[in-house]
């Protein structure tokens, strides 16, 4: 029996953000909100809660926002800063479930989490009261398929520069931020597309840690989603010129964004 899930876009712009400190560009000045880009996460609304794609520094912000009452689960798609450095905006969600909050993350990402959060696990700390600190329930994974709150997610192995991250495919949407490669074995997971949400940093010049605008649109013709969305978008890349520019099925993602799966 399949259900209705949904996808909100929490945050779509690179580690510095859009509009970039110090930088008075057409785009970091723009009156239109879909120039306005948070660090990349995702929401993924389910029928037995929220599930987290990455907690970015502006988490707290993002979450008023959407109006998210409440997160049941946490995944990481890798430890980089701005994917994991609004860790400590989750210690609420304890305090609502009545139980520590489910991460599902790799060896790397745990080792960085128990280093940067170390106050976390230090000891003594279970004894803390809930909502003082993160209370957290850690569950390593690897490039197996796991089960969230009844979803079924197949993690994607990306390249990320010298890093190795994850993708996330959820029924037929699949998750690819910060990439710059997709290796060989990993095309397969992304056969029979509806929507496919990709990294594009920008235009033009080539990143050794990112897709270029160039890029992601022939990764996504060669996968062929119904539908394509670009995120990790960088202050080069104007969302009115995009909608004019971009092939037909492919748009630029904006935060706040959302569609149903």
């Amino acid at each position: 029996m399949t259900h209705t899930r949904t996808f909100t876009f929490l945050g779509t712009g690179t580690s510095m953000g859009v509009p970039m400190l110090g930088c008075d560009c057409l785009v970091c000045t723009s009156a239109n909100p879909r120039n306005h880009r948070y660090r990349c996460s995702v929401l993924i609304g389910t029928p037995r809660g929220n599930v987290l794609i990455d907690t970015t520094p502006e988490l707290r912000l993002q979450l008023l926002r959407e109006n998210v009452k409440l997160v049941n689960a946490v995944v990481y798609t890798h430890y980089h800063v701005d994917h994991l450095f609004g860790l400590d905006d989750l210690r609420i969600f304890p305090l609502k479930l009545n139980a520590a909050l489910p991460i599902y993350c790799t060896d790397e990402v745990e080792e960085v989490i128990r280093q940067a959060f170390s106050y976390v696990f230090a000891p003594g700390s279970e004894d803390v009261p809930v909502g003082m600190l993160p209370k957290l329930e850690l569950n390593r994974i690897d490039e197996r398929p796991f089960e969230v709150l009844g979803e079924t997610f197949t993690p994607i192995p990306l390249q990320h520069g010298r890093f190795n991250v994850y993708g996330y495919r959820v029924g037929n949407v699949a998750y690819c931020t910060d990439v710059s490669a997709i290796p060989d074995r990993s095309w397969p997971l992304l056969e029979g597309l509806d929507v496919f949400v990709i990294d594009a940093l920008r235009p033009g010049k080539p990143h050794l840690a990112h897709f270029s605008l160039e890029q992601a649109v022939e990764a996504i013709q060669r996968v062929k989603p119904r539908r394509a969305y670009l995120t990790h978008m960088a202050h080069t890349m104007e969302y009115d010129e995009l909608m004019r520019t971009l092939p037909a099925g492919i748009e630029p993602a904006y935060d706040g964004l959302k569609f149903t799966f």
